[in-house]
């Protein structure tokens, strides 16, 4: 299947806690390319933490600077490509990934992402008194945008080799001149 990339990556996006580090990272084992987080190619590039770079600089500087690692990473062949939950929503940067790459989105439910989320600390935009209601908004916000992804597959409380499985399946239709169906994936 990595011959049939024709040098693009396959961009994972989606909701904090959707999966896309540990789905991308047996994908890509899968595939035979190369796994890269963004979040940590972020995190390497500033020599801070994300948590650390929004209370420095806020969010809109963390954004920009996300905009650009993501660009680069774009640049640098086929691989599995995990981004951040807010990466897809700017415009330029889904332009950038349209160019450069195939977008699959993980698409999980409120309650699925609550319980993956809620015991970690690192997620500076749930630092909220509401996680929940903080979650249903930016699912509000972003499901629209996530939609324009080129595939989709349901994240669910399965084993995590079935999403990849799925994943799979997903890019494989996509990658034949008779592409079945860009959604996979029954809870």
């Amino acid at each position: 299947m990595a011959a049939h990339l024709d040098g693009r990556t396959i961009v994972l996006v989606g909701m904090m806690g959707a999966g896309k580090s540990t789905v991308g990272r047996r994908l890509a084992a899968r595939l035979g390319l190369a796994f890269i987080d963004a979040d940590i190619e972020i995190e390497a590039a500033a020599g801070m933490t994300i948590p650390e770079i929004f209370a420095a600089h806020g969010e809109q500087y963390f954004r920009d600077g996300e905009a650009r690692v993501i660009a680069r990473l774009l640049d640098g062949g086929p691989c599995v490509l995990a981004t951040g939950g807010g990466a897809f929503m700017r415009a330029e940067t889904r332009e950038r990934i349209r160019a450069r790459g195939i977008s699959l989105w993980l698409k999980a439910d409120a309650d699925v992402l609550l319980r993956r989320v809620k015991r970690r600390s690192d997620r500076p935009l749930l630092q909220t008194a509401d996680p929940a209601a903080t979650i249903e908004k930016l699912i509000a916000e972003r499901y629209p945008v996530y939609a324009e992804a080129d595939l989709t597959v349901l994240s669910r409380d399965v084993p995590h080799d079935r999403i990849v499985e799925e994943c799979i399946a997903a890019l494989a239709g996509h990658l034949s001149p008779a592409a079945p169906s860009a959604s996979l994936g029954t809870p």
